[in-house]
């Protein structure tokens, strides 16, 4: 017997009301079976209490595995076309927000990693600075220039460049640090002579500082588990080409205070020279 047209085309065509009539039927189904089992352990009243209690428990459990399967098994076209679309909608949503997580994966690394606090001069792709304050998504720096002079200047850093991004932390060692100052000198100069003048000048200019300098280097050390090989200035030769040599003279000064030391150092060495 052919189904009249309507009815056709209602079963054919409109795949959801076809499946909600099919789920009415299969809840009928299930619900009658049930309560049909229920009425047949009614009858057996010998039994000890905790026996249709079990059962019931069990034609509960089951009637359950037996509508949550069948339903799959009829919406699993449209189950299938909700994953895809959930997925493709989770994508869309990791693309628009892909700064967004990667600011806040920073800010984790940041103090999961206890890479600096507020206050601590860092460097961080050419920019270096005082960090004055961060927040989930961004970190803000005051600038500091040439000759370690503040410029004035904040910069605001998106927390995702800590992921890729090397962070060089110069207050890792508290108030001092050992700074490294690179004098270049004539080739065919006198290079003792040059060396002992510039240690001469470091040790007058740095001299105050180098107890407390000792003190703390050496505390810091103990702390993360460096090596200091010395906390007094000292002076090394380097050749970074032919016909040229740079001496660095390596001087142990408080860390807010390098710029003006490093400038005093160098006035001192341009007056020896002229």
């Amino acid at each position: 017997m052919q189904l009249p047209r309507f009815l056709y085309g209602l079963w054919t065509e409109r795949d959801i009301t076809r499946n909600l009539v099919v789920s009415a039927i299969l809840l009928v189904f299930v619900i009658a079976a049930r309560s049909l089992t229920m009425r047949s352990l009614s009858r057996f009243k010998k039994r000890p209490l905790a026996d249709p209690l079990r059962l019931r428990a069990g034609t509960r459990w089951a009637a359950l595995a037996v509508a949550l399967l069948g339903l799959t098994i009829i919406w699993a076209d449209e189950l299938r076309t909700l994953a895809l679309s959930m997925v493709a909608i989770a994508a869309a949503l990791v693309l628009a927000t892909k700064e967004l997580i990667m600011c806040m994966s920073g800010a984790l690394v940041r103090a999961s990693g206890g890479i600096f606090e507020i206050g601590d001069r860092i460097e961080i792709d050419g920019v270096r600075g005082d960090v004055i304050d961060h927040h989930l998504l961004t970190t803000t720096v005051l600038e500091i220039g040439p000759g370690h002079q503040p410029t004035g200047r904040t910069v605001i850093l998106p927390n995702s460049i800590f992921l890729t991004a090397k962070v060089f932390n110069e207050t890792l060692t508290d108030n001092f640090v050992l700074h490294v100052i690179t004098i270049p000198v004539a080739a065919d100069a006198d290079l003792p002579a040059q060396s002992e003048r510039l240690f001469a000048i470091a040790n007058e200019v740095c001299g105050v500082h180098t107890a407390d300098a000792a003190h703390s280097l050496d505390a810091t050390a103990a702390l993360h588990g460096l090596a200091f090989t010395s906390t007094r200035p000292r002076v090394l030769i380097q050749i970074p080409g032919p016909d040229r040599v740079h001496l660095l003279l390596a001087v142990p000064i408080p860390a807010r205070l390098r710029g003006e030391i490093e400038q005093e150092i160098l006035r001192r060495v341009l007056g020896h020279a002229s």
